[in-house]
């Protein structure tokens, strides 16, 4: 649904040439890929994600439609504005190199086109740990939803659409708590056999107010 939401805001299109920062398994490539007629490129850092990315999408008869490559956030292993949308889903927790990431993401982008993100914010008071993105403090790098919206604008943006989305997310843990989990799909084949500890943290983090949930878009200026 974020992913849905995301496209929508930022205007994806059939025939639009669209990158996936931190692609994972690559289920929102795909998504965007079928649901909207676009060319994905998908980048990870980590090489079993990739190749279960492209495993998936070939079992999905997608192979033409998306693509994935190993590479860093921070040196993105493509051409000055190759892409007409960046997306970035639940990835910049984990950089420290804020200002570095938003700007190599701009890089990406000529003139007139857009960034748009779905991700945490840090809130009141330090976070409950283990969290989905971090076992500890030492590996999450979380912002401000101001200073993320700073950030973004200092690498060479100005902004289209800012929502706050952690009442929505409340809501969402407050249901799934209530209810047992769907079948699939089983996160926990991904994350480890702890993901529910760590989707129980967020969901506590959030009704604290110690973390929140942003979906933004900007445009390349």
């Amino acid at each position: 649904a974020a992913t849905a939401e995301l496209a929508e805001m930022a205007g994806i299109a059939a025939g639009m040439s669209v990158l996936d920062v931190g692609s994972g398994v690559g289920g929102p490539a795909r998504f965007l890929a079928e649901r909207y007629g676009c060319q994905v490129t998908g980048v990870d850092l980590s090489e079993p994600f990739v190749a279960a990315a492209r495993y998936l999408s070939e079992r999905t008869g997608q192979g033409g439609q998306v693509s994935f490559q190993v590479g860093s956030a921070l040196e993105l292993p493509f051409d000055d504005g190759q892409f007409d949308v960046v997306l970035l889903q639940h990835v910049a927790m984990n950089i420290s190199d804020r200002a570095g990431l938003y700007r190599e993401i701009r890089r990406m982008l000529a003139q007139g086109r857009r960034f748009t993100t779905f991700d945490v914010v840090s809130g009141e008071g330090e976070p409950h740990y283990p969290l989905p993105w971090a076992r500890t403090a030492r590996t999450s790098f979380l912002l401000s939803a101001e200073a993320t919206c700073a950030a973004i604008e200092g690498a060479g943006f100005r902004t289209l659409a800012w929502r706050s989305d952690t009442e929505i997310a409340k809501a969402w843990f407050a249901q799934f708590g209530a209810s047992s989990p769907p079948p699939a799909p089983n996160l926990s084949a991904v994350m480890g056999p702890d993901f529910g500890r760590l989707a129980a943290n967020l969901g506590r983090n959030l009704g604290e107010g110690r973390l929140g949930v942003v979906s933004a878009v900007f445009e390349a200026v």
